[in-house]
Protein backbone atom coordinates (compact mmCIF):
# COMPACT_ATOMS: atom_id res chain seq x y z
CA UNK A 1 0.00 0.00 0.00
CA UNK A 2 1.59 3.32 -1.01
CA UNK A 3 2.29 5.91 2.03
CA UNK A 4 0.24 9.03 1.97
CA UNK A 5 2.46 12.14 2.07
CA UNK A 6 0.87 13.31 5.98
CA UNK A 7 1.79 9.98 6.86
CA UNK A 8 5.25 9.80 4.93
CA UNK A 9 5.89 13.20 6.98
CA UNK A 10 5.32 11.11 9.45
CA UNK A 11 7.47 7.89 9.34
CA UNK A 12 10.18 10.78 8.20
CA UNK A 13 10.49 12.31 11.35
CA UNK A 14 10.08 8.92 13.40
CA UNK A 15 13.72 8.81 11.76
CA UNK A 16 14.77 11.91 11.81
CA UNK A 17 14.39 11.17 15.54
CA UNK A 18 15.93 8.00 15.97
CA UNK A 19 18.96 8.78 14.22
CA UNK A 20 18.95 11.83 16.29
CA UNK A 21 18.67 9.90 19.66
CA UNK A 22 21.31 7.30 18.23
CA UNK A 23 23.75 10.50 18.41
CA UNK A 24 22.41 11.63 21.50
CA UNK A 25 22.99 8.22 23.19
CA UNK A 26 26.73 7.55 22.35
CA UNK A 27 25.80 4.76 19.43
CA UNK A 28 26.80 7.50 16.80
CA UNK A 29 29.78 9.49 17.43
CA UNK A 30 30.54 13.22 15.90
CA UNK A 31 32.77 12.11 12.41
CA UNK A 32 31.41 8.42 12.17
CA UNK A 33 29.97 7.25 9.48
CA UNK A 34 26.31 6.22 9.08
CA UNK A 35 24.78 2.95 8.61
CA UNK A 36 23.79 2.40 5.12
CA UNK A 37 20.51 4.00 3.84
CA UNK A 38 19.36 0.06 3.14
CA UNK A 39 20.55 -0.45 6.49
CA UNK A 40 18.89 2.12 8.47
CA UNK A 41 15.92 2.16 6.69
CA UNK A 42 15.78 -2.29 7.50
CA UNK A 43 16.77 -1.20 11.03
CA UNK A 44 13.78 1.04 12.15
CA UNK A 45 11.62 -0.77 9.64
CA UNK A 46 10.81 2.37 7.10
CA UNK A 47 11.08 2.51 3.21
CA UNK A 48 14.15 3.81 1.75
CA UNK A 49 12.53 6.75 0.60
CA UNK A 50 10.99 7.97 4.15
CA UNK A 51 14.98 7.37 5.41
CA UNK A 52 16.30 9.69 2.52
CA UNK A 53 14.04 12.02 3.51
CA UNK A 54 14.80 12.22 7.08
CA UNK A 55 18.81 12.30 6.13
CA UNK A 56 18.33 14.89 3.95
CA UNK A 57 16.47 17.32 6.52
CA UNK A 58 19.46 16.24 8.80
CA UNK A 59 22.13 17.45 6.51
CA UNK A 60 20.10 20.84 6.29
CA UNK A 61 20.28 21.12 9.76
CA UNK A 62 23.73 20.32 9.90
CA UNK A 63 23.43 17.34 11.46
CA UNK A 64 25.17 14.94 8.92
CA UNK A 65 26.96 15.57 5.73
CA UNK A 66 27.43 13.85 2.91
CA UNK A 67 30.79 13.13 1.55
CA UNK A 68 31.26 12.04 -1.87
CA UNK A 69 31.50 8.69 -2.76
CA UNK A 70 32.29 7.72 1.42
CA UNK A 71 28.48 7.96 2.79
CA UNK A 72 27.12 9.93 4.92
CA UNK A 73 28.87 11.15 8.56
CA UNK A 74 27.63 12.57 11.76
CA UNK A 75 29.12 16.40 11.30
CA UNK A 76 30.94 17.74 14.15
CA UNK A 77 28.18 18.80 16.01
CA UNK A 78 29.65 22.14 16.73
CA UNK A 79 26.93 25.32 17.22
CA UNK A 80 27.79 27.53 14.11
CA UNK A 81 26.82 24.48 12.49
CA UNK A 82 23.93 23.53 14.12
CA UNK A 83 22.31 26.74 14.48
CA UNK A 84 22.79 28.63 11.11
CA UNK A 85 19.19 27.73 10.13
CA UNK A 86 18.85 30.11 13.43
CA UNK A 87 20.03 33.35 11.33
CA UNK A 88 17.37 31.73 7.88
CA UNK A 89 14.98 32.56 10.44
CA UNK A 90 16.26 35.90 11.49
CA UNK A 91 17.13 36.80 7.73
CA UNK A 92 13.41 36.53 6.79
CA UNK A 93 11.54 38.20 9.80
CA UNK A 94 9.96 41.61 9.01
CA UNK A 95 7.94 43.89 11.08
CA UNK A 96 7.29 42.86 14.65
CA UNK A 97 9.15 39.42 14.23
CA UNK A 98 12.38 41.70 13.59
CA UNK A 99 11.75 43.66 16.77
CA UNK A 100 11.66 40.65 18.38
CA UNK A 101 15.08 39.05 17.43
CA UNK A 102 16.59 42.37 18.22
CA UNK A 103 15.15 42.50 21.92
CA UNK A 104 16.81 38.45 22.13
CA UNK A 105 20.06 39.61 20.52
CA UNK A 106 20.10 43.03 22.91
CA UNK A 107 19.91 40.06 25.80
CA UNK A 108 22.63 38.11 23.71
CA UNK A 109 24.34 41.16 23.41
CA UNK A 110 25.23 42.36 26.88
CA UNK A 111 25.11 39.09 27.96
CA UNK A 112 28.42 38.28 25.89
CA UNK A 113 29.97 41.68 26.75
CA UNK A 114 30.11 40.81 30.16
CA UNK A 115 31.62 38.17 30.07
CA UNK A 116 33.97 38.82 27.77
CA UNK A 117 34.83 41.99 30.33
CA UNK A 118 35.82 39.09 32.74
CA UNK A 119 37.53 36.67 30.25
CA UNK A 120 38.81 39.26 26.99
CA UNK A 121 42.76 38.52 26.29
CA UNK A 122 45.10 41.54 25.43
CA UNK A 123 45.08 40.21 21.96
CA UNK A 124 41.57 40.00 21.02
CA UNK A 125 41.19 43.67 23.03
CA UNK A 126 43.22 44.90 20.41
CA UNK A 127 41.40 43.08 17.69
CA UNK A 128 38.29 44.61 18.82
CA UNK A 129 40.35 48.33 19.26
CA UNK A 130 41.30 47.74 15.41
CA UNK A 131 37.74 47.97 14.42
CA UNK A 132 36.99 50.57 16.14
CA UNK A 133 39.56 52.53 14.70
CA UNK A 134 38.96 51.63 11.50
CA UNK A 135 34.88 52.80 12.02
CA UNK A 136 36.05 56.14 13.60
CA UNK A 137 38.86 56.47 9.87
CA UNK A 138 35.84 56.36 7.34
CA UNK A 139 32.43 57.36 6.49
CA UNK A 140 31.65 54.84 3.86
CA UNK A 141 28.26 53.08 5.42
CA UNK A 142 29.74 49.42 4.11
CA UNK A 143 32.82 49.69 5.58
CA UNK A 144 30.93 51.28 8.65
CA UNK A 145 28.85 48.10 8.80
CA UNK A 146 31.59 45.67 7.72
CA UNK A 147 33.41 46.84 11.05
CA UNK A 148 30.61 46.85 13.60
CA UNK A 149 30.26 42.84 12.64
CA UNK A 150 33.68 42.68 13.16
CA UNK A 151 33.62 44.26 16.56
CA UNK A 152 30.77 42.41 17.97
CA UNK A 153 31.80 39.27 16.18
CA UNK A 154 35.31 39.72 18.60
CA UNK A 155 33.66 40.54 21.42
CA UNK A 156 31.24 37.27 20.99
CA UNK A 157 34.39 34.91 20.74
CA UNK A 158 35.63 36.85 23.59
CA UNK A 159 33.02 35.97 26.22
CA UNK A 160 34.15 31.80 25.53
CA UNK A 161 30.68 30.74 24.63
CA UNK A 162 30.73 29.24 21.01
CA UNK A 163 26.36 28.20 21.40
CA UNK A 164 26.34 32.30 22.59
CA UNK A 165 28.91 33.78 19.44
CA UNK A 166 27.21 31.40 17.08
CA UNK A 167 23.40 32.95 17.81
CA UNK A 168 24.75 36.04 17.96
CA UNK A 169 26.04 35.28 14.80
CA UNK A 170 22.66 34.87 12.85
CA UNK A 171 20.92 37.88 14.69
CA UNK A 172 24.06 40.28 13.88
CA UNK A 173 24.78 39.64 10.44
CA UNK A 174 20.92 38.98 9.63
CA UNK A 175 20.33 41.99 10.86
CA UNK A 176 22.58 43.88 8.87
CA UNK A 177 19.56 45.24 6.37
CA UNK A 178 18.04 46.97 9.39
CA UNK A 179 21.12 48.54 10.39
CA UNK A 180 21.86 49.81 6.93
CA UNK A 181 18.47 51.38 6.94
CA UNK A 182 18.70 53.18 10.22
CA UNK A 183 22.37 54.56 8.73
CA UNK A 184 20.61 55.96 5.44
CA UNK A 185 17.46 57.10 7.07
CA UNK A 186 18.26 58.58 10.50
CA UNK A 187 20.64 61.44 10.46
CA UNK A 188 23.77 61.17 13.07
CA UNK A 189 23.27 57.31 13.63
CA UNK A 190 26.51 56.32 12.63
CA UNK A 191 28.40 59.24 15.19
CA UNK A 192 26.12 57.56 17.29
CA UNK A 193 26.84 54.24 16.90
CA UNK A 194 30.69 55.01 17.17
CA UNK A 195 29.90 56.50 20.70
CA UNK A 196 27.90 53.28 21.32
CA UNK A 197 30.90 51.17 20.20
CA UNK A 198 33.42 53.54 21.92
CA UNK A 199 31.93 53.08 25.32
CA UNK A 200 31.86 49.19 25.10
CA UNK A 201 35.43 49.22 23.91
CA UNK A 202 35.86 50.94 27.62
CA UNK A 203 34.04 48.65 29.62
CA UNK A 204 36.16 45.60 28.30
CA UNK A 205 39.30 47.80 28.46
CA UNK A 206 38.44 48.29 31.93
CA UNK A 207 37.41 44.69 32.38
CA UNK A 208 34.14 45.96 33.84
CA UNK A 209 31.23 43.21 33.39
CA UNK A 210 28.39 45.45 34.63
CA UNK A 211 29.75 48.54 32.51
CA UNK A 212 30.12 46.42 29.17
CA UNK A 213 26.53 44.90 30.14
CA UNK A 214 25.07 48.19 30.33
CA UNK A 215 26.88 49.88 27.06
CA UNK A 216 25.87 46.43 25.09
CA UNK A 217 22.59 46.49 26.21
CA UNK A 218 21.88 50.56 25.14
CA UNK A 219 23.71 50.01 21.98
CA UNK A 220 21.18 47.31 20.20
CA UNK A 221 18.31 48.87 22.22
CA UNK A 222 18.78 52.14 19.49
CA UNK A 223 18.33 50.22 16.98
CA UNK A 224 15.57 48.36 18.69
CA UNK A 225 13.84 52.25 19.62
CA UNK A 226 14.57 53.08 16.10
CA UNK A 227 12.95 50.05 14.13
CA UNK A 228 9.99 50.07 16.82
CA UNK A 229 9.29 53.72 15.95
CA UNK A 230 9.93 52.99 12.35
CA UNK A 231 6.70 50.32 12.49
CA UNK A 232 4.59 52.94 14.49
CA UNK A 233 4.82 55.38 11.78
Amino acid sequence: MEETAPQKGTVTQRAIERITAMIREGELEPGERLPTERELAARLGISRSSMREAIRALTVLGVVEARHGSGIYVTRLEAGDLLETFGVVADLSRGPRLVELLEVRRVLESTAAALAAARITPERLAEVEKHLAAMNATDDPEEILAHDLGFHREIAAAAGNETMAAMLEGLSSRTFRARVRRGHQEEGAFARTRREHAAIHRALAARDPEAARAAAAAHVGAVEEWLRGRLED
